[in-house]
């Protein structure tokens, strides 16, 4: 399957650590051969990479490593793929355009028997992965649900969409990474953590290459960064693991919410 990763943060900070280890899972460490894709915000505004190579041997991928570009939301993903074929259109992450926000969407696992479920109306898929029409599907559910104006409490609209996801994770595995540019959910159906790094800060050592960071040297007391990976990309640190049907959603570094289990 594939894998994920994401970062919340209080201040534009740049990924390139957690990049560089993710990168290695794409043809060196792992098999997840079939693409790759980033996006970053930066207030309203978003740029998204994408690459239908591995990771490992993808240039743009080597830029992302190299250039620091800041943010304070990052959604990435490596693809192993299962449903549709190996090509650009079908790399994650998928972006849509709803209430004047760029909503970002990426996708660990495998839906089935999924196609007469998922029938949105509004948003339709531009290649052909389960990915993309469930995430076009629950755009489509929160159009039904709220309306075509943006709703007043935004954290409803995450309730929801957790809600949602817990019955994509009834048609299969669906661990999912969901933002808006300011907030960014996680949902877990199997494999899914995260890690907050705040002051004080110390060393951190990727585990898929020979690479070790100092955070003190690179940030300020007032920092909050927090990483969320398919599997820990460190291996001195203390990583938070998610149990099925359980989601987190972070706003500015911080896991604002964490629920309990859903059965």
């Amino acid at each position: 399957m594939c894998e994920l990763l994401a970062m919340s943060a209080n201040v534009p900070t740049d990924i390139v650590f957690s990049f560089t280890g993710l990168a290695e899972r794409g043809g060196i460490t792992g098999p997840h051969v079939d693409g790759w894709g980033i996006t970053f915000y930066e207030g309203k505004g978003s740029r998204t990479f994408k690459d239908a190579c591995p990771s490992s041997q993808s240039e743009i991928a080597s830029l992302i490593k190299r250039y620091p570009i800041k943010a304070e939301v990052v959604v990435s993903h490596i693809r192993q793929a299962n449903r549709g074929a190996v090509c650009l259109v079908n790399t994650h992450p998928f972006s849509r355009e709803l209430w004047g926000r760029n909503w970002t969407f990426a996708h660990n696992g495998q839906l089935t028997d999924y196609e007469d479920k998922l029938t949105p109306l509004r948003f339709t898929p531009v290649g052909n992965t389960d990915s993309e029409l469930a995430f076009c599907w629950l755009l489509d559910s929160l159009v039904d649900k709220f309306g075509y104006q943006a709703p007043p409490e935004i954290r409803a609209v995450f309730d929801y969409i957790a809600t949602l996801a817990n019955e994509l994770r009834a048609l299969g595995v669906f661990n999912m990474l969901l933002s808006d540019g300011d907030y960014l959910l996680s949902f877990c159906s199997n494999n899914l953590c995260f890690i907050t790094r705040k002051a004080p800060f110390g060393e951190a050592r990727l585990v898929d290459t020979d690479v070790v960071i100092d955070f003190n040297k690179e940030t300020t007391p007032n920092d909050v960064v927090s990483v969320i990976a398919t599997r820990p990309l460190t291996d001195n640190e203390h990583w938070q693991t998610l149990a099925s049907g359980q989601w987190c959603l972070f706003r500015r570094g911080e896991c604002c919410h964490i629920s309990e289990v859903v059965t």
